[in-house]
């Protein structure tokens, strides 16, 4: 049975709207320019990027290796995702969808007609727990499958129409988030965030992940 979809948006886009700046306007300056974009910066039109009068977060230490700011590192990557994620259950509870499920609605995006084994790679669970999480969407009409071209047996996931749109607007909600958080950050502080991230991922798996080339 299809879900709720207008139920669905209502609920994510209420949820990434709470912290949003309000524009009123758009000049020359930034014509062209989303006006979602700018609200997420912080600007009007008037203004430039909106810098946060103090922030909790010094700068790290010549010493960053050490315990303390390694302990650091680990609490506000943890603290920082549980809150970007946090953003979209609401959106995914209205549909009697969970985290799982939305992961894999986002790789599938990605990476149009992808191959269940290759989802199972990028989400690293068990076939049983990746089978449950896919009869769930198809059921739901968000996911479609077919065989492969050369392979029979093989069967390559794509979202629906339908899929597509809940997608859409779950991403819209975490990157609100992102956005405000890279604007504040600047780019090169969002540089060097990436390089964190890419230096946590195993080298066997980099190539899974930077080969993701969206929709």
């Amino acid at each position: 049975m299809r879900a709720d979809r207008p139920g669905a948006v209502r609920h994510i886009a209420c949820a990434a709207r709470k912290e949003s700046l309000v524009i009123t306007s758009c000049d020359r300056q930034y014509a062209g320019i989303d006006p979602l974009l700018l609200e997420i910066a912080g600007m009007t039109a008037n203004s430039s990027p909106v810098t946060p009068a103090s922030t909790q977060i010094a700068p790290a230490s010549p010493l960053f290796l050490r315990e303390n700011e390694i302990r650091r590192g680990i609490e506000m990557l943890y603290f920082g995702y549980s809150a970007l994620t946090r953003s979209i259950d609401e959106g995914l509870a209205a549909q009697g969808l969970g985290r799982a499920h939305h992961r894999a609605l986002y790789f599938i995006s990605r990476q149009p007609d992808l191959a269940v084994k290759d989802l199972l790679r990028l989400l690293a669970i068990t076939k049983q727990s990746l089978g449950r999480v896919l009869n769930d969407l198809i059921e739901r009409g968000y996911i479609e499958t077919r065989p492969g071209p050369s392979d029979r047996r093989q069967k390559l996931l794509r979202l629906s129409p339908a899929g597509q749109e809940l997608e859409a607007e779950l991403f819209r909600a975490l990157r609100e988030k992102m956005a405000a958080a890279y604007a504040q950050a600047g780019q090169g502080s969002v540089t060097g965030f990436w390089r964190v991230l890419e230096g946590l991922i195993p080298d066997a798996d980099r190539s899974m992940v930077f080969g993701l080339r969206g929709r």
